[in-house]
């Protein structure tokens, strides 16, 4: 039915989290967890809600991107993803 796709970094994961960042790790972590609350919103809505961390790009955002954007009904959702690989939260 529909998509709902955030861009996040991989600077937003609790896992790989260090410092020189705090302003935009913690918004890109932010980010991660209204993803999963949309994602755990009631179902039925057909709509999947993925974050997407594109990757270093210095003007293209990639394939990551796309793929996010192309997923079938039954895809993934309330999931966080490089390149179509699962990140961890």
């Amino acid at each position: 039915m529909g998509a709902h796709r955030q861009l996040s970094s991989q600077a937003g994961s609790l896992q790989d989290m260090g410092g020189g960042t705090p302003a935009y790790s913690t918004s890109k972590a932010a980010l991660n967890a209204l993803t999963k609350i949309l994602a755990n919103e009631p179902s039925g809505s057909g709509v999947l809600v993925n974050t997407v961390c594109p990757g270093w790009t210095a003007t293209d955002m990639g394939g990551g991107v796309v793929w996010a954007a192309t997923l079938p009904d039954d895809g993934p959702t309330g999931g966080f993803f490089r390149t179509g690989r699962p990140l961890p939260w």
